[in-house]
């Protein structure tokens, strides 16, 4: 009698262990599982990045490639993205009427950047930038030299769509005597200065700039 009361006892003992490891186990697995799923959501990020990265080096070496011989030829510089051309070449001091050189430089270029764009989905912008000197008084098209590098800026998108770059696909802005690549203090800086940049960039990008202007 003694030793079926004791057993009576402990069987509720034994339930109330087993139903803690139950329990325990229970909790086990679903932190082993919340663990796995962070290390899979990181692991997603991480190769998302990665793509990311190695899709835009692609783009920057097709770009690149297309543009192999104007760059060859020292016609144009190309460096993180940005396709730079002299204001030298493209416009007299002070002027904003295209030259000859400049003309066919743009003319030889639009070919390439026509098919690049296309096939890419992206958007050209025109940026054009000037040296640190004041423009020259008694010009009646523009008072300083932001009026000027977006007067330049205008002047190359408008040649590149008659040249046959489809309009919707170029874009300008100025950015006048800021950004500067060279010092201002030496003529060879300041011509250095005096230029336009043609950069590619994603289509959402421009649109999200646009939508951040409409509020």
């Amino acid at each position: 009698m003694e030793t079926l009361h004791d057993d009576t006892q402990s069987s509720p003992v034994w339930a109330i262990f087993a139903d803690l490891m139950a329990a325990l186990a229970g909790i086990l697995v679903l932190t082993l599982v919340w663990v796995i799923g962070i290390q899979l959501e990181l692991s997603l990020s991480l190769e998302a990045e990665k793509q990311k990265r190695l899709a835009e080096e692609q783009r920057r070496m097709a770009l690149e490639a297309a543009l192999d011989n104007p760059l060859t030829h020292g016609r144009v510089t190309f460096q993180d993205g940005r396709i730079g051309i002299s204001g030298n070449v493209l416009f007299a001091v002070n002027s904003d009427r295209l030259q000859a050189d400049g003309a066919q430089l743009l003319e030889s270029l639009v070919p390439v950047l026509r098919d690049y764009l296309s096939e890419h989905d992206e958007l050209l912008m025109v940026s054009g930038f000037t040296d640190d000197l004041p423009v020259q008084r008694g010009n009646a098209r523009y008072h300083d030299n932001w009026g000027l590098s977006a007067q330049r800026a205008l002047t190359v998108m408008r040649t590149l769509v008659d040249l046959g770059m489809p309009a919707d696909q170029v874009f300008s802005a100025a950015f006048g005597a800021h950004q500067p690549v060279a010092s201002n203090r030496t003529d060879e800086g300041r011509a250095r200065n005096r230029r336009v940049e043609l950069t590619v960039v994603p289509r959402a990008q421009r649109d999200a700039d646009n939508g951040a202007g409409d509020d």
